[in-house]
């Protein structure tokens, strides 16, 4: 099945190997570069999530991918739809701000999910307010359902690495013109 391009690798040899290996952690090393870029830009440590629950709907939908931003100086308001992350936990959670008191120059928030009876007090892990020490940052867009691949490939590792092995195998063989 792969007959031929395990002779093609053959006659590529060591060089030809080195150069194709070279060339895949170039597009690797590019793609960390961005995702760090757009890390600096919008202040999120991670500015791209992917929805896991339904806590947000009709808002957002499991499979929903988020584009965030941090502002450092702009307060989040009522009605902001923020990602979070709780000290011990390690999921990013996606809800609504309910409640906003600013006191001194610590703002302290309290959320909920639109799909939830209640607010997240419970899920704050005896912490009584989000701060922003704890946001990661504030939902400015979204993309409906691509994000069900990401959720595929951690419910199925082998997915993921059956994808990531393609994925290197065709930058191997893949012929520089």
């Amino acid at each position: 099945m792969f007959s031929n391009e395990i002779a093609r690798l053959r006659t590529l040899g060591v060089q030809g190997l080195l150069f194709q290996a070279l060339n895949l952690l170039t597009v690797v090393s590019s793609g960390l570069m961005m995702w760090k870029g757009l890390c600096l830009v919008t202040n999120s440590e991670s500015p791209i999530v992917v929805v896991l629950s339904g806590s947000m709907e009709p808002a957002f939908y499991r499979g929903d991918i988020l584009f965030l931003t941090n502002p450092a100086d702009v307060p989040y308001e009522i009605g902001d739809i923020t990602v979070y992350k709780i000290p011990g936990a390690d999921i990013p959670i996606v809800h609504r701000v309910i409640e906003s008191h600013i006191s001194n120059t610590t703002q302290l928030l309290l959320t909920k999910g639109d799909n939830n009876p209640g607010d997240d007090i419970t899920l704050y892990n005896g912490i009584e307010w989000i701060e922003r020490q704890h946001i990661i940052g504030k939902v400015r867009g979204f993309l409906p359902y691509i994000g069900y691949v990401t959720i595929a490939m951690n419910d199925f590792p082998q997915l993921k690495y059956a994808l990531l092995g393609g994925v290197g195998l065709v930058m191997l063989i893949q012929q520089e013109t």
